[in-house]
């Protein structure tokens, strides 16, 4: 792309030679500053230092289209100038230089100095202050968005670590649950099978084999279980799960000692799954201990529906006075996890009405092994690329640089279309006609255009009979001044 914007310059110094803009260059000149703005857009990435300094020379050409460029030239190089101060000093001699090198222009020259004074602090309005001003501020723009695409990978990152953890923290402790639960029934089961061993050895001996093998494997088992489920618990010592545990009475006591108000509509939980029973004891728990956290002050309802063979618990508190307060949300996460083990749905969030609502709804008696599939930790998304994160301040920058570019190419347009489509060739019979002193400067130009200006501010016009000779038409206050034939 380096060397398209590199080729684009040259072609575009180079206009004058098919479209001249008074006054007239040189044609070598023409091809110089073409060559020169050529060179400049190059080492402006590399070079901006230099870039900068180097446009004052092509001020002292009257080819407005190699100066246009130049434009372009500061908006590259003040978006790689990381010092202000330094980036300050060299617009100002840039600036100066440029004003100088104008005056060497025999346009400049011959016009007051007011005149010349505006036309420079214009000048240097629109060919530096714009562009040097919307280059800053997209050169400012790129370590932001780096350090913003840094922090948004962290953060991701440790949100994404702190629910892997809190998935992982719940898991240890339905683990521990299951250890509990399980441990016991087990332990039921080789009591009495020792206890069938012993009767069978005095009353049943052809089964006394059958009743050491249930025991021994019932041991192992329990050994085995233990085993497993101990490395995971990360609680030696699991809340206890008792008959109450997830009834009715055990939200309601819940619920009293938080100061909540309960809407229990449906049966008890008695004959629900242990399970079950645990989750709606935390579900409830978890709420109402954020609530008295986060919004100590505010109203909160628990509402439990029993109903079609699922439980649907629902913790609303208002909207609170009091500021809220700030977590990692780690509870939350772990209910999610133990919800969607027993294969529920559970949400937490504000709802339209303000405040804070927790929602569960879990089966009254979930599958032996519940679909782990939608649990699984999910991978860290990528960070927003930088396109996403950038797009907004391109357009917000970019529009400074604007007004700088569009009434510079529209000027450049229109002078261009002026030019192709200005009728310069002049009759013999007309030119004859001319008197000096008599002939008013508007009726020339509104039949045959400005014609070609030249630095001694008269007009040329090819004539429609002879290529290789030029009316040379001189104006002052308005009226014909001098008119002569000369070959160019």
């Amino acid at each position: 792309m380096r060397y398209v914007w590199t080729l684009l310059a040259f072609l575009v110094g180079l206009v004058p030679l098919i479209a001249p803009l008074a006054p007239v260059p040189h044609w070598t000149l023409t091809v110089t500053t073409a060559l020169w703005i050529a060179a400049l857009v190059w080492i402006a990435p590399k070079k901006p230092e230099w870039a900068l300094l180097l446009t004052a020379p092509l001020f002292a050409v009257n080819n407005l289209w190699a100066q246009a460029i130049t434009t372009f030239v500061v908006f590259t190089a003040c978006r790689r100038i990381d010092r202000m101060g330094r980036l300050w000093a060299l617009l100002g001699i840039m600036t100066v230089l440029q004003g100088g090198f104008s005056q060497l222009q025999e346009s400049y020259r011959s016009m007051p100095f007011w005149e010349a004074a505006f036309g420079a602090i214009v000048g240097s309005v629109f060919f530096v202050l714009f562009p040097a001003v919307s280059g800053m501020l997209l050169g400012r723009r790129r370590p932001m968005v780096r350090l913003l695409q840094e922090r948004n990978e962290y953060l991701e990152r440790a949100r994404a670590l702190t629910a892997a953890s809190a998935r992982s923290d719940e898991r240890a402790h339905i683990a521990g649950e299951m250890h509990d639960m399980l441990g016991h029934r087990l332990s039921l089961i080789s009591i009495h099978a020792g206890a069938l061993e012993l009767t069978t050895a005095s009353k049943a001996p052809q089964l006394h084999e059958q009743a050491e093998l249930i025991r021994t494997t019932s041991s192992l088992a329990m050994a085995e279980l233990r085993e497993i489920l101990g490395v995971l618990r990360t609680n030696p010592e699991p809340e206890s799960l008792d008959e109450d545990t997830g009834t009715r009475s055990d939200i309601t006591a819940l619920v009293e000692v938080s100061g909540a108000a309960l809407d229990w509509s449906g049966d008890d939980l008695h004959g629900a799954d242990p399970r079950t029973r645990r989750a709606v004891h935390r579900v409830v728990r978890e709420a109402l201990t954020n609530a008295a956290k986060h919004a100590p002050s505010a109203r909160t309802r628990v509402q439990v529906a029993v109903q079609n063979g699922r439980v649907r618990i629902q913790v609303l508190n208002g909207p609170s006075s009091a500021g809220p307060g700030k977590g990692a949300r780690r509870g939350l996460v772990g209910l999610e996890e133990r919800v969607g083990l027993l294969g529920g749905s559970f949400s937490a969030g504000p709802p339209v009405e303000g405040g804070f609502r927790v929602a569960a709804d879990v089966p009254l008696h979930p599958p032996a092994q519940a679909d782990l599939a939608g649990t699984e930790v999910a991978e860290v998304p990528p960070p927003l690329a930088a396109e996403v994160l950038t797009v907004p301040r391109v357009l917000g920058g970019g529009c400074l640089g604007l007004l700088a570019l569009v009434p510079i190419a529209g000027a450049l347009v229109v002078l261009l279309l002026f030019t192709l489509l200005n009728p310069t060739q002049m009759n013999a019979p007309y030119f004859d006609s001319l008197k000096v002193g008599v002939t008013p400067e508007g009726e020339v130009y509104e039949q045959f255009g400005i014609g070609v200006l030249g630095v001694d501010g008269c007009s040329r016009f090819r004539t429609s009979h002879n290529p290789d000779l030029a009316y040379k038409l001189c104006f002052r206050e308005g009226v014909l001044s001098s008119k002569e034939q000369e070959r160019p």
